[in-house]
């Protein structure tokens, strides 16, 4: 008779642990299962990956050559103006929080404050048929243009754009600033 309290793990779930070196009659003794004798028989005796017997290793003799931008690289979470669009009314606010809420971005929501790990970045995908706040820091040159084209403003939170992100535009800038300056005088 089956009852809730007569339960157990079903046949061959649970199994014995193999024990070593107990004798040449338990099947695993002499070397318990290590081969025979070196390094890697011995307690501790664990080399690492790559290890050619202590000769220099390939990985140490070809030549480390170029560059990888990859740990440097910036990613975004990117949402469309055709996105938004749809799913916001006129007159809201368009911030992290809120682009959360609405299913458009990833990220976590801890003792009502919300985070995310990678920036959000607006882009010019699509209509904006809308007048809506923005309060994010990264907008595209083509999503600031449709934001303000339709009477929306970018708060102080969405100061970065594409162009003001690159300080060689901004020492370039400077420069001819400087020398029309000059030219003047």
């Amino acid at each position: 008779m089956a009852h809730d309290f007569n339960l157990h793990a079903p046949e061959g779930a649970n199994k014995r642990r193999r024990i070593l070196g107990r004798g040449q009659s338990s099947g695993r003794g002499t070397t318990a299962g290590k081969g025979n004798k070196g390094q890697k028989a011995r307690s501790g005796g664990k080399t690492y990956v790559g290890f050619e017997g202590g000769q220099m290793p390939l990985y140490r003799r070809l030549a480390h050559r170029g560059f990888s931008n990859y740990p440097f690289k910036k990613s975004f979470q990117i949402v469309n103006l055709g996105e938004i669009d749809k799913r916001f009314a006129d007159g809201e606010t368009v911030d992290e929080t809120s682009l959360h809420a609405k299913g458009l971005i990833k990220g976590k929501v801890k003792n009502g404050i919300f985070s995310t790990e990678i920036q959000v970045k607006v882009l010019g995908d699509g209509d904006l048929t809308k007048k809506l706040v923005f309060k994010i820091s990264a907008v595209s040159e083509s999503a600031k243009e449709k934001i303000q084209k339709c009477g929306g403003e970018l708060a102080a939170a969405a100061v970065k754009t594409d162009a003001g992100t690159s300080k060689k535009s901004a020492k370039k800038s400077a420069a001819e600033n400087s020398a029309a300056e000059k030219s003047a005088k």
